[in-house]
């Protein structure tokens, strides 16, 4: 459903199951900081309302979107964790390059899915404009973070279920 229809930060939050005994890895892209720190902060704010203790949220840094893949499959590599997270902003330019990152990274999410057997969740911007990411970064239309951090939840009560 597209965005302009539902809030990414609305959700039931009796349908989220305790995430208590979690242990969720984030990886952040630095490019467009200003956007993907805010996706940053409102999937810990989630993760940790819903029970995840603060030291069991691991943070990867990488430098841009197209890392995040990379950044994601050493995070699994390295430590025990429910699930992972990975949070970053492409905004559309003149060239080409949107499509390449773009497709990239959803190709890789898609591989790592199907590698690990733990979930890992697209928390991926991919928008028209500056604007268009401020309003799903903690604007207008909530926050990805809040929506990728409920989905990590979900999914890993789905992997153990």
């Amino acid at each position: 459903m597209a965005t302009a229809y539902q809030n990414l930060s609305d959700y039931d939050f009796d349908s989220v199951p305790n995430a208590s005994g979690m242990s969720i890895g984030i990886v952040v892209s630095e490019w467009n900081r200003a956007i993907t720190e805010k996706l940053l902060e409102g999937a810990c704010n989630t993760l940790e309302r819903h029970g995840v203790r603060t030291k069991n949220i691991v943070i990867k840094r990488v430098p841009g979107s197209f890392e995040l893949v990379f950044g994601a499959r050493k995070l699994a590599d390295s430590k025990k964790l429910d699930a992972i997270i990975v949070l970053g902003c492409v905004v559309r330019g003149d060239t080409p390059h949107f499509d390449y990152v773009c497709s990239g990274v959803t190709q890789g999410i898609t591989k790592l899915n199907l590698m690990y057997d733990i979930p890992f969740i697209f928390g991926l911007l991919t928008t028209d404009n500056m604007e268009q990411s401020e309003e799903r970064a903690g604007g207008k239309y909530g926050n990805k973070g809040d929506e990728a951090a409920v989905t990590a939840i979900k999914m890993v009560h789905v992997n153990v279920s």
